[in-house]
């Protein structure tokens, strides 16, 4: 079960990594990344590392909607986080 964790711990780290990116590709006018692969990413487990990388980075935090996504996928992640301790015991 620690290793489901693990694999928690990582993935929302991946997704803060990945709003970071298209934040530093919206500074130098690159090609983004799509709002549906960071939407996606946030709600598929990926919530607080969403949610941390918007405020870090100042991205996509006036866009309702995301901020929607972002506490929904926060949800996710504590349900995930309370099964995972759960079965731990």
């Amino acid at each position: 079960m620690m290793g489901l964790f693990a694999i928690l711990v990582i993935w929302n780290l991946v997704v803060f990594v990945i709003y970071g990116e298209d934040k530093r590709r919206a500074k130098r006018g690159l090609w983004r990344i799509s709002e549906k692969t960071l939407l996606l990413s946030a709600v598929l487990f990926g919530g607080i590392g969403a949610l941390l990388a918007g405020h870090v980075f100042h991205h996509k935090t006036r866009k309702v909607y995301f901020q929607i996504i972002w506490w929904i996928g926060v949800i996710i992640d504590c349900v995930a986080i309370v099964a995972i301790i759960r079965n731990l015991t």
